[in-house]
């Protein structure tokens, strides 16, 4: 069962913390609050997907920093900025590095809720194309060694007799390992098992 998404909420302003959240949460989603940055740094977050409704002017750490720090973590949950103090600069450094949204104070109610509807779903199709990354990985851990060979000679177009003549074995025995390669990947087709490599990187360049 998927859990409920979170939006997380970093403002340094209480009363701007406490509206939002009541905002939020009137359309049925979950909040998390924190007044700096530091503090969602350390605060403890689930795995739930979700986005970050961030201030750019925060004590210490900024919002463009913290947006820096995320990335530098690998951590890619999407943001939405907002901010009494933006300038043209500063949004496109934002929308630059992945965020949003970029909203100026004061913002219509449903602007926000709607950044947040678009955020959430990024973070969910990412999510999932991850999830399927992960699961094409532990497939090609099930090759054999020559298998991942054959594979990648494949999927740059060989023929078995040609991938038989770089190998220096049969075209037989290259049908076979080809054959263990479709099953094991659960390629249904080369067009399939080429799109699989594509999302995984692979060529036929040595490693």
């Amino acid at each position: 069962m998927a859990e409920n998404p979170v939006v997380y909420v970093v403002d340094d302003d209480e009363g701007i913390r406490s509206s939002l959240e009541s905002l939020i949460r009137s359309v049925g989603l979950s909040v998390q609050t924190f007044a700096s940055a530091q503090d969602f740094l350390q605060g403890q977050r689930g795995s739930a997907p979700g986005c970050l409704v961030l201030d750019v002017r925060l004590p210490g750490l900024s919002g463009l920093d913290l947006q820096s720090e995320l990335a530098k973590a690998e951590i890619h949950t999407p943001i939405v900025f907002i901010t009494g103090h933006g300038d043209i600069p500063m949004s496109v450094r934002a929308i630059k590095a992945g965020a949003v949204e970029f909203l100026t104070k004061p913002f219509r109610d449903q602007d926000l809720l709607d950044a947040i509807q678009q955020a959430i779903e990024r973070d969910q199709v990412l999510r999932q194309e991850r999830g399927e990354i992960e699961e094409l990985r532990g497939r090609v851990l099930s090759l054999t060694p020559r298998e991942k060979e054959v594979m990648k000679l494949v999927v740059s177009g060989l023929l078995n007799k040609q991938i038989a003549a770089e190998l220096g074995t049969s075209v037989v025995t290259v049908k076979l390992q080809r054959a263990g390669v479709m099953h094991k990947m659960g390629a249904n087709s080369l067009a399939h098992l080429v799109r699989m490599a594509e999302r995984l990187e692979i060529t036929d360049k040595k490693e």
